[in-house]
């Protein structure tokens, strides 16, 4: 058999992960992800705290985050917090099957990643929050603001460093590489046990 020319083979590849593919992060979504990202890793590592660039960047993320809570509700379905909130049986139902290596696959967040998400959404707003608190007359220099300011950031590298092991873990698991889906918005086609959406998996 002939084998094909690279270009040719390449977009036989990509016709592949097309066909057997489904959109799931949209545009929106995925900016959202990755921005937060870079914000975070400036912010924590890069920038000094108090100066202006670091101000900028906690200004930005806290405007993303705002965009991100009214695309909870109006957005495209794998977006929208009624697609993967579960319910506290759901999560439930989930870690134990994690632990018993029976979980089932979700083309959208699972349970364990739509928490994860929540309380890492959470944590942004608590840190972008105490960090504008920072610059009002009222609250300058009080020693609680910076202590739960400085708390909030680091839970929030801790949570991400969970959240990418978690995700390497799962990525494993389902042989589907997350982070690739979170670049392309792209994940597999349900099938078989495979849960579409949150909803169709949730408990009372």
């Amino acid at each position: 058999m002939a084998m094909l020319p690279p270009r040719s083979e390449a977009s036989a590849r990509a016709a592949a992960h097309v066909r057997y593919t489904v959109p799931v992060w949209d545009p929106l979504v995925r900016i959202f992800h990755w921005t937060v990202v870079l914000g975070v890793v400036l912010n924590s590592f890069v920038l000094e705290d108090g100066k202006a660039l670091h101000r900028y960047v906690g200004y930005t993320v806290a405007a993303l985050l705002a965009v991100r809570v009214v695309w909870g509700f109006v957005g495209t379905v794998h977006a929208r917090f009624r697609d993967f909130v579960p319910s506290p049986r759901t999560f439930a139902d989930h870690l134990r099957a994690v632990l018993d290596r029976r979980d089932r696959r979700y083309v959208g967040h699972n349970p364990a990643g739509a928490v994860m998400m929540l309380l890492l959404m959470g944590l942004l707003a608590a840190t972008c929050l105490t960090g504008w608190m920072q610059t009002l007359d009222a609250f300058w220099g009080k020693e609680w603001v910076e202590e739960a300011h400085e708390i909030a950031a680091n839970l929030i590298l801790a949570m991400a460093a969970v959240h990418v092991l978690a995700a390497i873990a799962e990525s494993l698991a389902h042989r589907e590489n997350l982070v690739l889906a979170m670049i392309t918005g792209r994940k597999r086609r349900a099938r078989g046990t495979d849960v579409d959406h949150a909803g169709s998996a949730r408990g009372g």
